[in-house]
């Protein structure tokens, strides 16, 4: 839960939801991202936090240790001046962080976590990220949105492949960190690869989690497919067509439900509309044939044919 003061990561100790319910937010919560920061701030994220920088071992000292792992990912997501005060006690959640004015930001880790040291970093990752939110100013109304927004951004800035990490599920047993699903956090991740082009894959330690993140890509290239890209299918690109004549022959007519562009008109002729599959920017071309189109949010350059 969030409120004014506070916030906390999500423990799950229920069965795991798994496919893409939050995907809109997500979408959101990307371009919510680039305003914020611009494109030039969110290019100074493009080497991810090292695994060297959060690992912990069961020979660390516990407390060391999870200052040492918070240090990192503070300076990973450029706030240098916020000092992280770690402690552990009994929690419902798996970690919280008040979210005072600073310098001084106390996190509390669930104490499940003094024996399962490897995943202090994925919460640790939420919670800084939270502070940084915070600093910025950015929120979604609602706790839940909220929540996916700084998954979201934790994972889109380079410290979220831990959370997706900590995700572990087999016959008896799951456990997952966050509010996104692990294929929520895969689609994120893939998006950032794109952008930076990044490989996150080696870096994962669970077997479940590279599953997700193959499942999110998945979902990711889907995206970079879709009409009026030029790269979309031969089936997509008929579906199009077909479309784009009905709305020449009735201007103002909607395009068929679930479709992921629209058409409008305007005074030098009729002009399509469809989400940058970067950063999720609405952008607008005429209706002319093949196009080059450069979004002006996150500058992807997109050849369209429209």
């Amino acid at each position: 839960m969030a409120d004014g003061s506070g916030s906390h990561v999500r423990n799950t100790g229920s069965p795991v939801v798994h496919g893409f319910p939050h995907l809109e937010t997500v979408r959101s919560a990307i371009t919510a991202l680039y305003r914020r920061l611009s494109y030039d701030g969110v290019r100074g994220y493009a080497t991810s936090l090292s695994p060297v920088d959060a690992a912990f071992s069961d020979q660390d000292d516990l407390h060391l240790g999870a200052q040492r792992v918070a240090r990192a990912v503070v300076q990973h997501l450029h706030l240098p001046d916020a000092r992280m005060i770690v402690g552990f006690r009994t929690m419902e959640h798996a970690a919280g962080v008040e979210l005072a004015a600073g310098p001084e930001y106390f996190v509390e880790l669930n104490d499940r976590f003094r024996t399962h040291r490897g995943d202090i970093g994925a919460a640790l990752a939420h919670e800084v990220t939270h502070v940084l939110l915070h600093r910025l100013g950015l929120e979604f109304p609602g706790t839940r949105d909220n929540e996916i927004l700084t998954d979201t951004v934790t994972t889109y800035l380079g410290a979220g492949w831990l959370l997706l990490d900590a995700f572990r599920e087999d016959a008896v047993s799951s456990q997952k960190l966050g509010y996104l699903t692990p294929e929520e956090f895969g689609y994120v991740l893939a998006k950032r690869a794109f952008a930076f082009d990044e490989d996150p894959s080696p870096w994962f330690t669970s077997p479940q989690a590279y599953e997700a993140f193959t499942a999110g890509r998945k979902r990711a290239v889907r995206d970079t497919r879709q009409p009026p890209l030029a790269a979309a299918g031969r089936a997509d690109r008929r579906r199009y067509a077909k479309d784009r004549r009905h709305a020449q022959d009735r201007p103002g007519t909607p395009a068929a439900p679930g479709a992921p562009y629209s058409f409008e008109s305007g005074p030098a002729g009729p002009r399509v509309s469809f989400a940058c599959p970067t950063c999720h920017q609405r952008i607008r071309v005429p209706v002319r044939g093949r196009v080059r189109a450069r979004c002006g949010l996150c500058r992807t350059v997109l050849d369209c044919d429209t």
